[in-house]
């Protein structure tokens, strides 16, 4: 896979993840994925450094430690007020390696003046190195990541060797209205293929994505340089 001149490689972990599906949630139950989505990595990622200037590009991701579930009863709070008692299925033990590159978000004209490549990379390599400039979860709240640097293909992974696994039809991730020139919120799905312990992501603009329009034309808030955001100095960074 090829590695970009932007990219970051970081390693998250963490005792428990929960990549949940919405149909699996029906009567408030709900069962992991086995692997991450494009989505939860970008929301990770995000979470380690984000700016509405760069869109990150997930490439892809190695799966370290073996794929093993836990169930859970848990009660949570109902909107008609007392508990419900619901059983979650977690992935328990988890580690992985991924590596992702930011791209300009072209449909953000009003942030070309942040547009300033070697600033982000900068920030996102010390963001990794400090473990994140936000708490990082993997899939839900309650299951806290953490981060650490790492060289993407290094080290000993639990699948290095246990060749191809397709991981049947899953959620890829969103579209949001700020990232494509019509402004839908679009949801997108694939059916990936593990090889070795890596997943090599599609990007969002492939064709080969079963994509489907959730919302239409939605408003996308603009940015006005001194009035909601200012562009720092070097000597602030």
């Amino acid at each position: 896979m090829k590695k970009h001149r932007n990219s970051i490689e970081y390693e998250i972990s963490g005792p428990y993840a929960l990549f949940s599906e919405a149909v699996t949630r029906i009567g408030g139950e709900k069962y992991s994925y086995q692997v991450p989505t494009y989505q939860a990595l970008k929301g990770m990622t995000e979470s380690i450094y984000w700016k509405p200037t760069i869109t990150w590009v997930i490439d892809a991701i190695r799966v370290m430690n073996k794929i093993q579930t836990e169930g859970k009863g848990i009660r949570p709070i109902k909107m008609s007020g007392g508990n419900d008692l619901s059983y979650y299925t977690y992935l328990k033990d988890v580690r992985y390696q991924v590596l992702a590159h930011f791209e300009w978000n072209k449909q953000r004209v009003d942030l070309t003046d942040d547009r300033d490549e070697n600033k982000h990379y900068q920030i996102a390599q010390r963001s990794v190195s400090q473990g994140g400039r936000r708490d990082v979860f993997l899939g839900t709240r309650e299951c806290q990541g953490y981060v650490e640097p790492c060289v993407f293909g290094e080290s000993i992974g639990f699948y290095d060797d246990y060749g191809q696994w397709n991981l049947g039809y899953m959620f890829h991730g969103f579209t949001y209205p700020d990232e494509n020139p019509k402004h839908d919120l679009v949801a997108r799905f694939w059916a990936p293929t593990m090889r070795n312990g890596v997943i090599e992501f599609d990007r969002p603009d492939s064709a080969d994505l079963d994509c489907r329009i959730i919302r239409k034309n939605q408003t996308v808030k603009s940015f006005k340089s001194g009035e909601n955001f200012r562009i720092l100095e070097e000597d602030e960074l």
